[in-house]
């Protein structure tokens, strides 16, 4: 990708050197990514899976300096600048539309920090909260990808970003709030086949994000393989078959590898948000 030179977002919060939302917990393994599917790997909305969010006094933290590894120093510029990429065409396409895009605020963390959705953990992978209209990543998921998932590089840490954004404009488009209305009334199996085609929108939304940065040209030969790659290495079938030998369909909450995949193609290609209703297609 050639961001190295780009602008970065100003809606940045980073409480890497804060100590009260805790620090330990970093890194999860397969078995642990499986569990945390059904909850909020890649989620929208953490209450269900980690408690209520204490709305009493704010929690004590206590800021000390960030030691950052190369690694991260590079990944927290990746990230400002794959933020500020979106709120460039998310805040266009808003435009077009005759609406304002709301800019989401990327908080970086280590650990767990405290999130309108409850308490937010590393192991859960990044996340977004409507309840605040924040994502939230630690930074040390890009290994989580690389060795655990087999996917890596600027492109697919940049899915995973964008990913999370499209679930910020589900929100501002009223259609989160839709569907967690819809799934308070129906059972397990059928709220699981909403969060999926709810995931699988967020997926084409990120698509769509990428049209216009490629367009932009953010992209470089092979990022979008790595984008693909990325997509189908979250895809509920692979995870469940690696870490248990088989999948169970009606658990699936975000897609399968064929799906996530497809999805984030159709996005790519066409660039158009109304190609990405997918509980129409379903």
């Amino acid at each position: 990708m050639r961001w190295k030179d780009r602008e970065g977002s100003n809606n940045i919060e980073d409480r890497r050197g804060n100590s009260g939302g805790g620090r330990g917990g970093k890194s999860t393994g397969l078995i642990g990514i499986i569990v945390l599917l059904v909850g909020a790997y890649y989620g929208v909305d953490l209450s269900g899976l980690v408690g209520t969010p204490q709305l009493g006094a704010p929690q004590t933290q206590q800021s000390t300096p960030v030691k950052q590894s190369a690694q991260e120093q590079e990944l927290a510029k990746l990230s400002s600048v794959v933020l500020r990429e979106t709120e460039k065409v998310w805040g266009a396409y808003f435009q077009k539309m005759g609406a304002t895009y709301k800019n989401p605020t990327l908080v970086l963390y280590s650990g767990a920090t405290s999130t309108a959705c409850g308490t937010g953990k590393a192991s859960a992978g990044p996340f977004y909260c409507p309840g605040d209209n924040k994502l939230y990543i630690d930074l040390s998921f890009y290994d989580t990808m690389k060795n655990q998932l087999g996917a890596e590089g600027d492109a697919a840490f940049a899915y995973v970003l964008a990913h999370e954004v499209g679930h910020h404009v589900q929100t501002l488009m009223g259609t989160i709030q839709k569907v967690h209305q819809a799934q308070r009334q129906v059972g397990q199996k059928e709220a699981n086949a909403l969060s999926v085609k709810l995931e699988l929108q967020a997926d084409c939304y990120a698509g769509v994000w990428g049209h216009y940065a490629q367009k932009d040209g953010l992209f470089e030969a092979g990022d979008i393989e790595e984008a693909y790659n990325t997509a189908e290495a979250v895809g509920d079938d692979r995870l469940q078959e690696r870490a248990q030998g088989y999948s169970v369909p009606h658990t699936h909450t975000h897609g399968t590898s064929a799906n996530r995949k497809a999805w984030l193609q159709r996005g790519l290609q066409t660039g158009d948000i109304n190609q990405c209703n997918t509980f129409a297609a379903y």
